[in-house]
């Protein structure tokens, strides 16, 4: 821990309006907050559908991507979440006031576009999950699903609802359940994670593409943003750091440990799927793995119905903490485009349009689940979407975010903008790549 924070009288250590973890309090959860949420929120059921198919087709052969992807994950959430501390503003709010606002149209587009999709594919594995093992039919469980996760953001107390958003997070325990209920080899998934491999094939291409996209996603920018610059407007003795400067040593390094833990959560257990996946699915030669769904079904006669029982309600756990940042990244994005008084903390009657856009935003995910629409091909067009916005939103953030005239005195360091630049170039790969696979 850094002397300027155990020195600062005003803001101690464990009860600061930014707390860190004190030498004899660890105060652990209460530092976690939208870093954690954020990355848990990343492991969605689409999400898991892909990790579930590049364990399925490949085993261990892209496992490698998990620690290399840390790292960049971490690092531009990082950006984001000092972004709206900072200036206390999400990034769509500091994009509208100082980039054109063609800029900020086409970035809230397809914002929503992919958002909307997403939604409705999260919403649709959720209810397939619930059908096989329930029975009965798909759409009231689809239906149900969103009026919860719209009724808990609508009616719960902001405080409560962050506190529900932290206990979902314990169903990503789920996955590292069933790691331990399946036979690994270990000195391959070792050597897979250590050491990188490549195909020279459209399909090995594309999934890497997948995974890369998955992990990296726009909607997780704009939501940990909007958190960060929430919580500041939320605690009374917390102030922009433009206009509190003796306040961000607490702050950033708050900021630092809660987003690396939650990426690290997030990585892990994309790391448990596709472990499980390449453990179970692809030695038994089901590489046809489509779903979430699909994956923890493959997994019942292979892995045993204990294995398919963890599966299964980690997708229902992990939609209900993905639904409402997917749909909440929506509102916050377009709230603060349009100068909307926005934010989970603020009643119904006082941000009106800001909860509409939420509710419209889940009920047009509905819509789409209960559509005949192949939610392969939703989830293949939700990734073209963002693999096409992400590294122009990290160019667009990195700008932003390294400007004196946005962030003051706290413009980013050197080993952020390394990263977060490399993490654009990656981001901007993946899409050179993705439309080579489409022979483009």
């Amino acid at each position: 821990m850094s002397e300027a924070i155990e020195d600062d009288p005003e803001f101690p250590a464990v009860d600061g309006p930014d707390p860190v973890v004190g030498p004899s309090r660890p105060r652990l959860l209460g530092i976690l907050g939208p870093g954690l949420i954020t990355g848990a929120s990343d492991d969605d059921p689409s999400g898991i559908a892909t990790y579930s198919q590049a364990g399925a087709q490949v085993g261990f052969a892209l496992l490698w991507l998990m620690p290399f992807t840390y790292p960049l994950m971490a690092v531009t959430q990082e950006i984001s979440a000092r972004l709206g501390r900072t200036t206390g503003r999400g990034l769509a709010g500091n994009i509208r006031r100082h980039y054109p606002s063609w800029v900020a149209q086409s970035c809230i587009g397809l914002l929503l576009i992919a958002n909307v999709i997403n939604l409705g594919a999260d919403l649709g594995s959720m209810g397939d999950v619930t059908q096989m093992l329930i029975g009965g039919p798909r759409w009231p469980y689809v239906v149900g699903f969103g009026l919860i996760c719209v009724g808990l953001q609508v009616f719960l107390q902001y405080a409560r609802y962050v506190a529900v958003l932290k206990w979902l997070t314990l169903a990503l325990f789920a996955y590292f359940g069933t790691v331990l209920t399946v036979s690994i080899h270990w000195n391959e998934a070792l050597y897979g994670l250590l050491v990188p491999t490549w195909q020279n094939s459209k399909d090995f291409l594309s999934l890497v593409v997948a995974v890369l996209g998955t992990t990296i996603s726009p909607y997780l920018f704009f939501w940990q943003s909007s958190q960060e610059a929430e919580d500041q407007r939320e605690q009374p003795r917390r102030e922009k750091l433009t206009e509190a400067p003796e306040q961000a040593p607490a702050a950033f390094e708050r900021i630092g440990l809660d987003t690396w833990i939650g990426m690290a959560l997030s990585n892990l257990v994309a790391l448990a799927i596709m472990l499980t996946a390449g453990a179970t699915l692809h030695v038994a030669g089901k590489t046809d793995i489509d779903s979430s769904q699909m994956a923890a079904e493959a997994l019942r006669p292979i892995a045993g119905e204990f294995a398919f029982l963890i599966f299964a309600f980690g997708i229902i756990g992990t939609g209900f903490m993905a639904v409402p940042v997917l749909a909440g990244s929506a509102a916050y994005a377009v709230g603060e485009a349009l100068r909307w008084p926005v934010g989970l903390a603020r009643q119904p009657k006082a941000a009106h349009a800001f909860y509409a856009t939420l509710a419209v935003a889940t009920a047009l995910g509905t819509a789409i689940s209960l559509l005949p629409v192949d939610p392969i091909r939703a989830l293949y067009w939700s990734a073209v979407v963002n693999g096409i916005m992400v590294a122009p939103i990290i160019v667009v953030m990195m700008n932003l975010a390294s400007n004196p005239r946005v962030m003051g005195r706290f413009t980013l360091s050197l080993w952020l903008k390394i990263v977060g630049w490399i993490t654009a170039a990656v981001m901007a790969l993946c899409v050179v790549g993705l439309f080579a696979s489409l022979g483009l």
